[in-house]
């Protein structure tokens, strides 16, 4: 279902990892920004319905704008959420641990521990400022895609051991996969 949602839509192509942009701090978007933002944030729930994945920030499709699209799929029916300059206002003192992987991390996967519950404002596509509060999913999601407004990935989150694991098999499978691309 995703991959037909994206047919007629524009995509952008998902920055990989060790990009320098994706280390980068996103600058706050602003009014000006209206129309360029409302095509970015077409854009990136294309390519993130493509890939597919469940969140994404405009870094990873080389803006440094803090935009992040996310949608969880209730139902398998899209529920898009675009949150403009989100910012975490509230966080949980508890801990929950689930197992993340990115879209600028294609089939790397860790365990990341993080606060179980936030709360977060933002803009949505109209300009309304909101809140919205989450836990399970949603909560690990919006933590994760505000993460990389800051140029912070999820092995970040790990021991220096685990993101060097992480990294270096990432590299190799870009590696073989380039060589695979060539021999074709």
């Amino acid at each position: 279902m995703r991959t037909m949602l994206s047919i007629t839509l524009d995509t952008i192509p998902i920055l990989i990892a060790p990009h320098p942009i994706l280390k980068a701090k996103a600058k706050p978007v602003g009014k000006a920004d209206d129309a360029t933002i409302r095509d970015l944030a077409a854009k990136m729930l294309a390519s993130m319905y493509l890939a597919p994945g469940i969140g994404l920030a405009a870094p990873q499709v080389g803006q440094l704008l803090r935009l992040i699209t996310i949608d969880l799929m209730p139902d398998n029916k899209p529920a898009p959420i675009t949150l403009i300059n989100p910012e975490v206002v509230a966080l949980a003192d508890d801990l929950a641990t689930r197992e993340e992987g990115c879209l600028s991390l294609p089939g790397q996967y860790a365990e990341v521990t993080r606060p179980a519950r936030c709360k977060v404002r933002y803009l949505d596509l109209t300009g309304a400022r909101k809140e919205i509060e989450a836990d399970g999913l949603l909560n690990a999601c919006l933590q994760h895609e505000i993460d990389h407004l800051e140029g912070v990935l999820f092995v970040d989150h790990l021991s220096a051991l685990k993101r060097n694991i992480i990294m270096r098999r990432l590299a190799k499978e870009q590696r073989q996969k380039r060589d695979d691309d060539k021999r074709r």
